[in-house]
């Protein structure tokens, strides 16, 4: 065979993939089977707890959704595979996703840094990339077709520098972050904003996620003598690295990231967790009414358990996946044009949410103040802890 028949029978077997592909997702456009998402999270791992979360707000949304009659009559309904959150895992499901026509829609992952690794495979692939927990800055730069209801870092940590240093008046911190693409930039937007607000950073320390024994790294930095730990952790490590200060004598103010905020950090962390600070997007005592729906909704299907900040971002995920999909309907690319065109999403986040186009992320996050107190969070009432 020549090489120009070789040439030809690539393109003609390209040619007949790309028809048979449209093919099959004009078929499922117009079929009466549910809409499939795709969705790439831990459910195993060091990160399994996070997926689990995700599956409960998912699954209240769904109910939600399909009794107010679906996407314009057909059932939302989503595929799970589970990526540990680990960048080699999320990068075999996105070619997984980007394949198979049924996935109109991926929603995650959990990090930033498995997120983004896969987010060329999306982009490539013509297929949006949610990743409403990936508040790693570039995370939407990577393509028009990477959308986030995350709080950006860049907006999140200048919070958390204004509560610990203008609010509580602390002068000297020490850091601790988890030595990850997302904790390393944490830890700068926070050191970048504190120092514009006065304070001295004594020290700063990374740490591994599978890091158990923070003592040596905890008497460092008791040696440099900061009057505030800051904590850029998720509820597990941050618990225990609570632990562990208060069992070397750090008897300082700590100062934590939102990503703690969960009932699991008060129960993981007990008395050490007493009169930790931290912001939040998400406080059950909100008294919007979208707030108050979630919760009793989630208390009625879950039997009685609270809903978390997870649990809220992956509610307000679906819903906002069905918001986009009644707009773009089942086409890919008309699903990425209707993510600009989606207005006043009811969300427990943001209230109302409608998509910045030029930054692809959502605008307007509410910021609450808490502090814990007797073995609950509670709104920062301005007294000395």
């Amino acid at each position: 065979m020549s090489n120009i028949d070789r040439r030809s029978l690539v393109k003609g077997s390209l040619a007949t993939m790309m028809a048979g592909a449209a093919f099959s997702r004009a078929a499922f456009a117009q079929s009466s089977e549910p809409i499939l998402l795709g969705v790439s999270g831990p459910l195993t791992g060091p990160n399994a707890q996070y997926g689990t979360q995700w599956k409960q707000g998912f699954d209240l949304a769904l109910d939600e959704i399909q009794a107010a009659g679906g996407i314009n009559g057909r059932k939302l309904a989503y595929q799970f595979e589970d990526s540990q959150s680990d960048p080699r895992q999320s990068v075999a499901i996105a070619q997984k996703f980007v394949s198979d026509p049924r996935i109109v829609m991926e929603l995650g992952d959990f990090s930033s840094p498995a997120s983004m690794a896969a987010s060329p495979i999306y982009q490539r692939g013509g297929l949006v990339q949610f990743g409403f927990t990936n508040s790693h800055p570039d995370f939407t730069k990577g393509g028009d077709f990477m959308w986030s209801t995350s709080v950006s870092q860049a907006d999140e940590q200048p919070l958390l520098a204004s509560y610990a240093v203008k609010r509580l008046g602390l002068k000297k911190l020490a850091v601790l972050h988890l030595n990850t693409d997302w904790g390393r930039t944490s830890r700068d937007y926070f050191v970048k904003a504190a120092k514009e607000y006065g304070a001295e950073i004594a020290v700063t320390e990374g740490y591994i996620a599978e890091e158990r024994d923070f003592r040596s790294t905890l008497v460092r930095v008791r040696d440099a003598n900061p009057d505030g730990l800051i904590l850029i952790s998720y509820y597990s490590d941050g618990a225990l690295i609570a632990r562990q200060a208060r069992q070397v004598g750090l008897k300082q103010t700590m100062c934590a990231a939102s990503s703690v905020y969960s009932p699991k950090f008060l129960e993981l962390g007990g008395e050490a967790v007493e009169n930790v600070h931290l912001g939040t997007r998400y406080f059950p005592e909100d008294p919007r009414p979208e707030v108050k729906k979630f919760i009793a909704g989630f208390k009625a299907k879950y039997g009685g358990q609270e809903p978390d900040a997870f649990n809220a971002y992956s509610y307000d995920a679906m819903n906002m996946a069905a918001a986009v999909l009644k707009i773009g309907g089942t086409d890919r690319r008309a699903i990425r044009d209707a993510f600009a065109k989606v207005k006043d999403v009811s969300s427990v986040i943001f209230g109302q949410a409608t998509f910045d186009v030029e930054s692809r992320r959502v605008k307007g996050a509410m910021n609450a103040e808490l502090v814990v107190r007797k073995g609950q969070f509670a709104l920062w009432d301005g007294k000395p802890t």
